[in-house]
């Protein structure tokens, strides 16, 4: 079976620990979807000027405008197809923070040239970045992103680096615990450190043809430029 991961990696995916080889078969061929639920340690801020960005981006979930330890947490990664005929994956990060839960959406895609991942974030899949996927030595996986590019009606613009940021996820499985540990970091090469967050989840498995796609899982506005 295949899936948009295993194919952007290639021969790479193969190195991945088995159990991320599993979470990352989730897809139309597979027929599963992925759910995940446990615990964030930490939920970090950069510096103080970084908030009204934070605080904008969650009106479309994307990022989360508050800090926090021991957060409770669930992933949502359910294949479907979008409304342009393409094999897509939601990343829909739940964030149970004390008085309201945040959302950071995503929705991933093959890129055109199918070596990379072509991730558009929010409910409104404004902003788009490439991801590219690689496995460590370890057996985890790293995923970095590329370029970002911001779409809205005729617009279509490379993000400047100087407002742009880099985003760098590392998630591994630890055997002992049966649960998948993650850690995120978003920084912008100018002004640093932005946005982050750290934890474990264990994770279940649901054939998709039995859960579905749930009311409000999927964007708002769908976006076909790749």
């Amino acid at each position: 079976m295949t899936s948009i991961f295993r194919t952007a990696m290639g021969a790479d995916f193969e190195r991945l620990h088995p159990a991320l080889q599993r979470r990352f078969s989730v897809g139309l061929d597979s027929g599963e979807a992925c759910f995940g639920q446990g615990v964030m340690d930490r939920i970090w801020h950069g510096r103080s000027f970084v908030k009204p960005f934070l605080a904008l981006g969650a009106t479309r979930n994307i990022l989360v405008p508050r800090a926090g330890r021991d957060v409770p947490f669930t992933i949502e990664n359910v294949p479907y197809a979008d409304s342009f005929g393409r094999e897509t994956v939601t990343f829909v990060r739940t964030f149970h923070l004390p008085g309201r839960a945040r959302r950071f959406d995503a929705q991933m895609v093959l890129g055109p040239r199918r070596d990379r991942v072509l991730d558009y974030l929010g409910t409104h899949q404004h902003l788009a970045s490439d991801l590219h996927f690689t496995a460590a030595a370890d057996g985890s996986l790293v995923i970095r992103s590329g370029a970002h590019r911001f779409r809205e009606g005729p617009v279509d613009v490379r993000v400047p680096g100087v407002i742009g940021a880099d985003a760098e996820v590392r998630e591994s499985y630890d055997d002992r615990s049966g649960r998948f540990r993650v850690r995120v970091r978003v920084v912008n090469r100018y002004f640093g450190p932005l946005f982050g967050y750290e934890g474990s989840f264990a994770a279940t498995y649901r054939e998709v043809r039995e859960c579905g796609v749930r009311a409000g899982l999927r964007p708002v506005r769908e976006e076909v430029r790749a």
